[in-house]
């Protein structure tokens, strides 16, 4: 009697553990924090900060690339070759962002997701050397190659981070795990704002500081992200180390038994052999409406208009009879709007999904940019129609970020398997910088040429990927990542079980 009683008891307790092992799924583990944490404040962080860091110095590195020319050639430089200097170390970024991007592929291979951030972080540092000793000695072309090297950093991080945290995440806290990205970009930008402000580094004697600050958020990744472990997924797949594999999950997960993990990251591995490059991607057909789909969304980020709003921030302030110095302390309204919608983004994606949000997202911004054209139009009519302007921009920014801005790295992630994930990201974080390189450039002649209208093209621009979206787009929520290939099996026209990679599956 006794010994059944034992028995009894024992599988109780086996069951007991079980179910509090099942007990709460969508936990997050201090070790997964911590890596979401240390690869966002050195990448995603950075990137938003030097976004918004480069916009307050504007005149005082105009005034030093005069100085600078006049101590060379001993005339002062035209307005013209100002302009053009400055638009090339502003444009520049992107150009490496895309050289990065193409880059990032052999990387990953190579050193792996943890890995390649590690290394990637040398870039950084060497862009706040160049960057913040330039005035120092007096050299101009300094600015223009750390704004390239920076750029490239951007370039491998966009990549590196957004896969290493995918990889690493539970299915059901992927997306919140991912989207944390979104969220210290939007911080960045934040930071950025407020240490431009006059009173801190926004003078003429201290924004080298303004630079020399992007070494410290890279210090600490370095620091913080070499304790943390590799991808499971890369270490069983793409090294063939299944109990190094193990011993990651176990980290990230925090329990000991992974076996349903690993089980899950094989099934995967069975339609996944080898990595793909760049060119068999692209003439994979059983991957072609994932493609597309990832390149529209990456592309509508940049194209949506986010680069008119920061824009017509200013030009709105100035007609409401706002002074310089207070449009500066008002700004700081639309980073805490991109703060505030990118953490209730974090907050919706595991609830409503992710074709709501993006989908959402941008109806909201085409709301908006009707609406600010027509107020735009009549804002000479009315005295307070500028604040209407004001709050529409607002509004917009709300829905970029809830949306798109924030949707969009959590989705490329998710749309592909293993082996298609670092060309696909090389071929759309390539796709993203270009778009923004040609952005930079192409808006100000499209707002020369339509004035109040220029909305208009990114209402069209909104329009075309939402219904796009809406009509191609599945919901990855909570779904596998073969699951998620599955889902566009019908639309690729091929069963969801592929025979020949069936048959070399079993073969090997």
């Amino acid at each position: 009697m006794s010994e059944p009683e034992d028995n009894n008891q024992k599988d109780g307790d086996n069951n007991q553990g079980k179910d509090n092992a099942k007990e709460d799924p969508r936990k997050i583990t201090p070790c997964l924090l911590s890596t979401a944490f240390f690869t966002c404040i050195g990448s995603a962080f950075l990137y938003g900060y030097n976004l918004s860091v480069v916009n307050a110095p504007a005149p005082f590195i105009k005034s030093f690339i005069n100085r600078t020319w006049i101590e060379r050639y001993g005339t002062p430089v035209s307005t013209e070759t100002v302009t053009l200097l400055w638009s090339i170390t502003v444009s520049i970024l992107s150009i490496g962002g895309l050289i990065g991007s193409i880059l990032v592929k052999f990387l990953l291979k190579a050193l792996g997701r943890r890995g390649t951030l590690l290394v990637n972080n040398s870039f950084s540092l060497v862009s706040a050397v160049l960057l913040s000793t330039a005035e120092k000695a007096r050299s101009f072309e300094m600015l223009i190659i750390g704004r390239f090297v920076f750029g490239m950093y951007a370039g491998v991080s966009l990549s590196a981070r957004n896969m290493y945290l995918a990889e690493c995440s539970p299915r059901h806290i992927r997306g919140a795990i991912t989207i944390f990205n979104s969220v210290m970009i939007s911080v960045g930008v934040l930071a950025g704002q407020i240490l431009s402000l006059r009173e801190i580094f926004g003078q003429e004697s201290r924004w080298n500081f303004l630079f020399a600050a992007i070494a410290i958020p890279a210090l600490v990744q370095l620091g913080g992200l070499f304790f943390m472990p590799e991808s499971p997924r890369y270490l069983l797949m793409e090294k063939n180390d299944e109990a190094a594999a193990e011993r990651a999950l176990r980290r990230f997960l925090g329990k000991e038994d992974v076996t349903k993990e690993m089980e899950e990251i094989e099934m995967e591995r069975q339609n996944n052999l080898q990595v793909v490059s760049v060119l068999q991607l692209l003439r994979d057909r059983t991957v072609r409406w994932q493609l597309i789909t990832g390149i529209v969304v990456l592309v509508s980020v940049q194209l949506s208009g986010v680069i008119a709003v920061l824009y017509y921030t200013n030009v709105i302030l100035t007609d409401a009879g706002i002074s310089r110095s207070m449009a500066s302390y008002i700004t700081l309204s639309i980073g805490g709007v991109q703060v505030i919608f990118s953490a209730f983004s974090a907050v919706l994606i595991e609830r409503v999904g992710r074709r709501v949000l993006i989908i959402v997202g941008l109806a909201g911004m085409i709301v908006c940019y009707g609406l600010l054209t027509v107020f735009l139009s009549i804002e000479h009519m009315v005295s307070w129609m500028p604040y209407l302007s004001f709050a529409c921009i607002l509004a917009a920014m709300a829905f970029i970020i809830l949306g798109p801005a924030s949707v969009a790295f959590v989705l490329v992630s998710e749309l592909f398997e293993q082996s298609n994930r670092p060309a696909a990201f090389s071929i759309c974080g390539s796709l993203f910088y270009l778009c923004q390189f040609i952005i930079g450039l192409v808006f100000p002649f499209m707002q020369e040429a339509l004035q109040n209208y220029v909305f208009l093209v990114f209402v069209v621009v909104c329009t075309v990927a939402a219904v796009y979206l809406f009509f191609v787009l599945p919901e990855t929520k909570n779904k596998t990542f073969v699951e998620i290939s599955q889902s566009f099996a019908k639309r690729n026209k091929l069963s969801t079980v592929q025979p020949d990679k069936q048959e070399q599956t079993i073969s090997d």
